[in-house]
């Protein structure tokens, strides 16, 4: 049996670390990510829960193969080290993370983006196991993707093939994303642009939306299945995105699968079946239907799949 590994998966929000051996996840915990503040002031904050684990399995760091981290952004594989990413962890790409990793664990260090991750822990051991090639949808903060194609992870020359899903340009009079383009599937229907995306729809002020504190998916698709004109139009419009996105997907990556994960795939019930109507009606493939799936593993698949990619 392999030996275990650390795994890490910087989410926007939370930051899970677990110890993983094969398909199996240990133990895990997360912690707040505070990715606004940078990820250098959480390095000791990850150390503590890395420890904490180790003690808690009764694990000592002699016994573990090396640690790798899945990180928002676009990542250099091989020189180990963030590229470029966008807004969260802005001082990321100025860290020598394999340093830190030498320096505070002695352990071996590899870096993959979160999505690629992702899709390798669904491919490897959950949805897309049994397909050559599969692409990945991840619905959260942004919009993710990742494609394997012949049973390879795409990563390209320049380490951002297959990943830009979220930037891909579905409305090219819409607003300027993040990115610095315009009409990105992220700022048309993504969780970091939601507040706005919600002031700006038409029965906004007479929406319980006009009073919450946070707005989230959870709160739209709660209220779309309340009836709230405000909601329903925002859920619509969003699966509308989302499906768009997923056809490009297609069509540009030729997948027998698409896996949808991410956390607002929690309303997964409103989303897989129109999704899935939608592909069927409007992507242009001949050869047959692409399977379109909720993944197995919606809160462990980047902790798998980074740890698998450790492991090999």
């Amino acid at each position: 049996m392999s030996k275990p590994v650390i795994a890490i998966d910087m989410g926007g929000t939370k930051i899970k670390i677990g110890i993983v051996q094969g398909n199996t996840v240990l133990s895990s915990d997360s912690i707040d990510a505070d990715s606004g503040s940078g990820l250098r002031k959480r390095l000791p904050f990850i150390q503590k829960a890395v420890e904490d684990l180790l003690d808690r399995e009764g694990i000592s760091l002699a016994e573990i193969t090396g640690l790798g981290m899945a990180s928002p952004g676009i990542i250099d594989s091989i020189q180990k080290k963030i590229l470029s990413i966008d807004k969260k962890f802005g001082d990321a790409p100025g860290i020598h993370l394999e340093e830190w990793c030498l320096h505070t664990f002695n352990l071996p260090f590899s870096i993959e983006n979160d999505a690629r991750s992702a899709l390798w822990g669904e491919w490897k051991y959950g949805k897309a196991k049994s397909f050559d090639s599969a692409v990945i949808m991840t619905l959260g903060t942004g919009i993710g993707s990742a494609a394997i194609m012949d049973r390879q992870l795409l990563r390209g020359k320049h380490f951002t093939a297959g990943i830009l899903g979220g930037h891909s340009v579905i409305n090219y009079k819409g607003i300027h994303c993040n990115c610095g383009n315009k009409g990105c599937v992220e700022t048309e229907a993504s969780t970091w642009n939601l507040t706005s995306i919600a002031r700006s729809d038409k029965n906004f002020a007479e929406s319980p939306l006009a009073q919450a504190p946070v707005i989230d998916y959870e709160l739209i698709f709660n209220l779309a299945q309340e009836g709230d004109a405000a909601a329903l139009h925002i859920r619509e419009q969003s699966i509308q995105v989302w499906s768009a996105c997923a056809i490009n997907l297609i069509h540009a990556y030729d997948p027998e699968i698409l896996v949808l994960t991410g956390g607002i795939m929690a309303s997964s019930s409103q989303i897989v079946p129109y999704i899935r109507k939608h592909i069927e009606t409007h992507a242009w493939t001949p050869w047959g239907k692409v399977s379109i799936e909720e993944g197995e593993f919606p809160d462990t698949a980047a902790l798998l799949g980074i740890a698998h990619l450790v492991g090999n």
